[in-house]
């Protein structure tokens, strides 16, 4: 099933530029691609059955970018979508190609929805796939579904969101359709500030 942020992702196109976010290790800035976001926020099951619309949603609009975090904010009708947006700093193996990778952790007020985590990975991956997410100390394990990760256990969100907010670096490790393992760095500065934005953007 498909949420209301793959809705408004995906008629606004997102032709938005992804001011400060750095893709792998080449360090340049990138503008996100209409497809590749709108399947990004593919919502899981659990968020309960999609409802359809006519009306063309904004565009999403830039509220702050902090360290490697970019804060956004898009509006369809009365609802607000707000996330915190990064790309990987290292992706391996080098090489490799796939598409573009991204971390949200999104706000959904009126779906009270509040720092939703997914992770897409720029490529297909087995539903039920299981990922890992490390800090180092203590990881967490995440399922795919199509292009994108979820979190497995639920009751482990906060535990996850303090972590992203106190630790310096993620590695996401996780296994394509076609049995490639890969895994992605992302930097953590900037996060904590980034979600501060988004929780005042999106009361």
């Amino acid at each position: 099933m498909i949420g209301s942020r793959t809705r408004f992702l995906a008629a606004a196109g997102f032709a938005v530029a992804l001011v400060g976010l750095h893709a792998g290790d080449a360090g340049a800035t990138t503008v996100a691609r209409p497809l590749m976001i709108a399947k990004a926020v593919r919502h899981k099951p659990s968020h309960g059955k999609a409802h359809t619309t006519t009306k063309p949603a904004a565009g999403p609009s830039l509220v702050g970018s902090y360290g490697d975090w970019n804060a956004y904010i898009g509006v369809e009708g009365k609802n607000k979508t707000c996330y915190a947006l990064s790309q990987p700093k290292k992706r391996m193996p080098q090489g490799l190609q796939r598409d573009p990778a991204y971390i949200f952790i999104t706000t959904q007020p009126k779906l009270n929805i509040h720092d939703d985590v997914s992770i897409v990975e720029g490529f297909h991956m087995h539903n039920g796939t299981t990922a890992t997410a490390d800090f180092g100390a203590t990881s967490f394990q995440f399922v795919g579904t199509e292009t994108t990760l979820w979190l497995k256990n639920p009751a482990q969100r906060a535990a996850l969101l303090a972590d992203l907010r106190q630790k310096h670096q993620l590695v996401v490790a996780a296994k394509s359709i076609k049995g490639h393992i890969t895994t992605d760095t992302y930097s953590l500065s900037g996060l904590r500030q980034a979600l501060e934005q988004v929780a005042k953007t999106c009361r």
